[in-house]
């Protein structure tokens, strides 16, 4: 019940609402040749050192790719150079196509999966951290209209190093700094335990 309460306040209070992105897919596709590389074409990259981005909501892609541009609250010296020629337009574009794709689904270590569903589904009330489930959604789809990303099927190694990065305050485009207050409190076994969740995580 408490971390259910947690949760709420940080939906509340934290949450910046999404606006819908005017991209079109199509132009997308044309301009995602530079992301191949690390994402393949469909958004489904094959190292888990890159995330998936097929069917991650628009709104949230465009968000990551225009503050990886800025520089500011999150930064990636592989990124900078790649979004550094796109502007606005592009931005959104690529969002809509990459948004449009299906994201494959991984697979949880068997040794991790009852801690991951535990965290994931009902938080880890000793130690203040609230259930994943209540921002991500129960099949970890996420919230659009929260720009909450979706988190069901990512790698697991991409996810921790998200948490960790969270955690070091490296990562600070998070509203509200909801995900430095939760990865604050998590420990390594805790992120690993959940990241492999998530990656084996589907409707």
């Amino acid at each position: 019940m408490k971390n259910t309460a947690i949760a709420a306040l940080f939906l509340m209070g934290a949450a910046t609402s999404a606006q819908a992105i005017d991209g079109d897919p199509e132009a997308g596709k044309e301009k995602s040749s530079t992301c191949v590389a690390c994402h393949q074409a469909d958004g489904n990259s094959a190292s888990d050192q890159y995330p998936k981005i097929a069917g991650q909501h628009a709104d949230y892609l465009y968000k990551q790719l225009k503050e990886f541009k800025a520089g500011e609250v999150r930064y990636n010296a592989q990124m900078a150079g790649m979004v550094a020629g796109l502007n606005d337009q592009d931005m959104k574009d690529l969002a809509a196509y990459f948004s449009g794709n299906e994201m494959t689904i991984g697979e949880a270590d068997e040794e991790l999966v009852d801690l991951g569903r535990q965290i994931y589904r009902a938080g880890a009330e000793a130690d203040g951290v609230p259930a994943c489930m209540a921002c991500h959604g129960p099949s970890g789809k996420g919230n659009p209209a929260a720009n909450f990303p979706r988190l069901g099927g990512q790698h697991a190694a991409y996810t921790v190093t998200q948490l960790q990065d969270f955690k070091a305050g490296e990562r600070r485009n998070d509203a509200g700094q909801m995900m430095r207050n939760i990865a604050d409190k998590m420990s390594t076994q805790q992120m690993e335990a959940v990241a492999s969740y998530i990656e084996g995580l589907s409707e």
